[in-house]
């Protein structure tokens, strides 16, 4: 089974620089586990971890090294600049082969990336180690790959079986592939949450230093090869300005991707919004309420202005910043070691493009006190609410989507809904007109576009469900109400505010991404849509439905909201739920798909529709 790592060992052991592949040695570890050999499982898999890490170690060297060697200078020529290009490249080469061995035998294939990004070494690491009666590392190997993996409802199971194991105790569920700036980050926010401002700080000043760090790490993993997708290398016919200004446009953009990836938590496609921004913004309340001396509002003024650096004029950082000046009777300054030439412009801005021309940013993340969210005006016109009204009133039914509830949330109202298959099918059959059930289907589509666009996802946003929807209070059973319309949860995740958790596991939708709400109509009273911390009580963002009026935002535990109860009138919305995974992807909706492909390709009024009722959810 292990011939060929042998075979490979002895070709090259000449050079005495020689580091083992990992694609090699992860391939013999899997031949190994299902072999049953878990002790070479570990010497294998453990060998291709270090590997990787080995790898990745020597090209940030080598690559730092050259280009401190080989700087470009603003003044260099063209023929001073392309021999600057070049001794760099070979400068690099030379270094990274006398340390790793011939480059071309550590290039690996995407799905083996892959599988080292999204951690599956240690799924089969902590099976080999419990075999091996080794629950300790069983135990760290299990949780390195549940953070990156929180939907793996089997691994959830096994870290709370491995707690009751003897010889496993705390210290044990540690993050081997932990990132330190988000490390020491994440256990800043909770000690500034307890009001432990002093230690905060300590920890918010580490995580700036490991985030640089690692920035400039990420960086130099840009300086290597690119890809140049598109291009038909035997035809690949550019002058070496062109070929030269591709490549740095490449290395560009790669580097533009690591203040994403940076702040992009293990498993998740999706950065932490304004993240390293925050940090300046934490601190400089930190310092404020932390240290009452003058050296603690010296720094709390140095933070603000950081902060402004990346969001300039923002009103209430400004504020901060006069009252800073007013009690110091001095200006300040930005913190110096964040001016780097380019790095703002690269910061993640709090959303991208809005698609059409008619839909308006009403409020961000910022304004709705929370991560990963936004509320937009005018994402359809009036005449398009009404017909939507008038065609939700016309195919929904009560219960529909909550196997026949019609009070399904609070038993003072009515839920009544349907799907866009369902509403097609009525169109077919005559019962509604075809234009109204076209225009729900191409309303969720504007809606889809709208939310993947605005939150720059770098994956494709699938349909999970989509649903239209009415709550209508119950006349006579209005009085002294205090529950809600819909109680306060998040939509891929069980929220469990005792514990101050939200838990990825069944009968949560833990494949849903993110989520939106499209309002149809805003004459009834009550209704409002809120945002809360994970307590399910403390109300962070109060949103009153209208016309045209669309909240969207990340479906996870980051969002906890709800429904205040509708006193009176009809409340109706068009909710659709997304997901990055092409597995999840609502059936109806591919089914709706081809009937919308049917009636743009070809005349369908003669020929008649093939949609099976069965298929209905």
């Amino acid at each position: 089974i292990f011939l060929s790592v042998v075979l490979l060992t002895v070709a090259l052991s000449s050079s005495a620089a020689f580091l083992e592949p990992y694609d090699l040695l992860y391939d013999n570890a899997v031949q190994a586990f299902y072999s049953g050999d878990y002790g070479n499982v570990v010497r294998f898999m453990e060998g291709a971890l270090s590997s990787y890490r080995e790898v990745r170690r020597t090209k940030v060297r080598c690559r730092l090294r050259c280009q401190d060697q080989h700087p470009f200078d603003q003044a260099l020529s063209d023929l001073r600049f392309f021999d600057v290009v070049l001794r760099r490249a070979a400068c690099m080469n030379t270094c990274i082969e006398e340390k790793l061995g011939t480059q071309s035998v550590h290039k690996v294939s995407e799905d083996v990336a892959q599988d080292f990004h999204r951690r599956i070494p240690y799924n089969y690491l902590q099976q080999a180690y419990l075999k091996l009666k080794q629950p300790d590392k069983a135990a760290a190997a299990a949780h390195t790959y549940f953070q990156a993996n929180a939907e793996h409802v089997e691994m959830g199971q096994n870290l709370e079986q491995y707690k009751d194991l003897q010889g496993v105790n705390e210290d044990h569920f540690v993050d081997r592939e932990a990132r330190p700036h988000q490390h020491s980050f994440t256990a800043a926010v909770r000690l500034y949450d307890k009001g432990d401002y002093e230690s905060a700080i300590v920890l918010f000043e580490e995580a700036l230093v490991e985030y640089y760090k690692a920035d400039v790490e990420c960086r130099a993993q840009c300086q290597g090869p690119q890809r140049f997708e598109g291009h038909d290398h035997l035809r690949y016919r550019y002058s070496l300005h062109e070929l030269v200004s591709d490549h740095f446009t490449q290395v560009l953009h790669c580097e533009h991707e690591c203040v994403r990836d940076l702040a992009t938590r293990p498993g998740r496609l999706s950065p932490m919004e304004n993240y390293l921004p925050l940090h300046y913004d934490y601190l400089q309340f930190a310092y404020f309420q932390g240290e009452l001396q003058v050296n603690g509002k010296w720094s709390a003024l140095q933070c603000s202005l950081t902060y402004l650096l990346f969001h300039e004029g923002e009103e209430f950082m400004t504020d901060n910043v006069d009252y800073y000046r007013e009690v110091l009777e001095h200006d300040g300054k930005p913190r110096e070691h964040v001016a780097f030439p380019n790095y703002y412009c690269a910061v993640i801005s709090v959303g991208g493009s809005l698609v059409y021309d008619s839909v308006q940013l009403v409020q961000n993340s910022v304004a709705l006190n929370g991560s990963q969210r936004v509320l937009l005006d005018h994402v359809i016109s009036e005449e398009q609410c009404a017909e939507l009204r008038n065609l939700a009133h016309a195919v929904t039914m009560a219960g529909d989507g909550y196997r026949g509830r019609m009070s399904p949330h609070t038993p003072n109202e009515r839920f009544e809904g349907a799907t866009v298959l369902k509403t097609l099918q009525y169109g077919y059959e005559g019962r509604v007109p075809m234009k109204s059930a076209r225009l729900f289907y191409d309303t969720s589509e504007r809606a889809r576009r709208i939310i993947e666009s605005y939150f720059q996802l770098n994956s494709t946003l699938h349909f999970s469900y989509t649903h239209l929807v009415c709550r209508t209070a119950i006349t006579g059973q209005q009085d002294h109400r205090n529950d809600l319309s819909h109680p306060i949860h998040a939509d891929n995740c069980l929220l469990d505010p005792e514990a101050n958790e939200c838990w990825k596991e069944a009968p949560a939708y833990t494949y849903r991404d993110y989520s939106a709400l499209l309002y149809l109509n805003g004459d009834f009273d009550g209704g409002e849509f809120i945002f809360t911390e994970m307590d399910a009580k403390t109300v962070t963002a109060s949103v009153k439905p209208r016309c045209g009026r669309m909240v969207g935002f990340s479906s996870g535990g980051e969002n906890p909201h709800g429904v205040k109860a509708v006193t009176s009138g009809q409340r109706c919305a068009v909710a659709l739920w997304f997901t990055l995974d092409p597995l999840f992807r609502e059936m109806e909706r591919l089914q709706a798909d081809e009937v919308i492909h049917t009636l743009d390709t070809q005349s369908v009024w003669g020929q008649g529709l093939n949609i099976n009722p069965k298929d209905e959810l």
